[in-house]
């Protein structure tokens, strides 16, 4: 049988595809404005003519496509899909386009606390979306804009403000790499500072769009002070996890 993941969140939505354990297809879209009708499109591409196939959803749109079979919590799906792309890691760091997660767990990678954090744009990967517009760069340009450069201090702890702060750190002459970096930092920073208040006990696994960039995990690793791992496929943790979740 084949068993369909999707995780619908505020910014993309993923889906996969798992047969055999093994993951035979993925797709991700912009969730867009319409998040019912880019869920069912997800759903189109990954059942494809397939007629022996079970469908689970996560995330914020996971009550959206009707011919779900089962729809599960987002952190439990992201722990499943972590310990699946790194079997190591016993914490789970989630940087989402709307909340950021911290997600641990024991041996058998069962949930055992979680943290979520969507109270306040600035911590999240928006923040950093709208920081780059700002600058009049795309995000996928992020390492290379910012490679080897000194952070601007970000004090701000709200994002209108930080914004604010952003646009007058340039106008004073602040070299545009210098502040992206700072708001790289102030986000790792915040990050961090929330993780901990839950107990990291062993590696953490960093998923999201946001754990593509090198130069991000890193910095994060800087702050949280233990290795932190990422996967090419982290992004979609939270299908993975509900796929599998799926096959039990």
């Amino acid at each position: 049988m084949i068993f369909i993941g999707i995780d619908s969140g505020s910014t993309t939505t993923k889906g996969v595809a798992i047969e055999g354990n093994m993951i035979i297809n993925k797709i991700l879209l912009p969730t867009g404005f319409n998040p019912k009708q880019t869920v069912e499109e997800v759903y189109r591409v990954l059942k494809k003519e397939r007629e022996d196939f079970y469908t689970i959803t996560t995330g914020y749109g996971r009550k959206l496509l009707p011919q779900s079979d089962k729809s599960l919590t987002e952190i439990t799906c992201h722990a499943r899909g972590a310990a699946y792309l790194c079997s190591q890691a016993k914490v789970v760091v989630d940087i989402g386009g709307q909340d950021s997660k911290v997600i641990t767990m024991d041996d058998q990678f069962n949930v055992t606390d979680f943290l979520m954090n969507d109270k306040c744009a600035a911590g999240t990967g928006r923040f950093i979306e709208v920081m780059m517009r700002i600058l009049q760069k795309d995000l996928v340009e992020l390492d290379d804009f910012i490679k080897d450069e000194t952070p601007v201090p970000i004090n701000s702890m709200c994002a209108v403000f930080a914004e604010s702060e952003v646009i007058g750190l340039l106008g004073t002459g602040e070299s545009p790499q210098a502040v992206a970096m700072g708001v790289v930092d102030s986000i790792c920073r915040r990050t961090a500072n929330f993780s901990h208040r839950v107990h990291i006990d062993g590696p953490i696994f960093f998923s999201g769009g946001l754990a593509q960039s090198k130069i991000i995990r890193k910095t994060l690793e800087k702050h949280l002070g233990v290795p932190v791992y990422t996967h090419q496929m982290s992004q979609y943790a939270g299908a993975i996890g509900a796929a599998l979740m799926g096959s039990k």
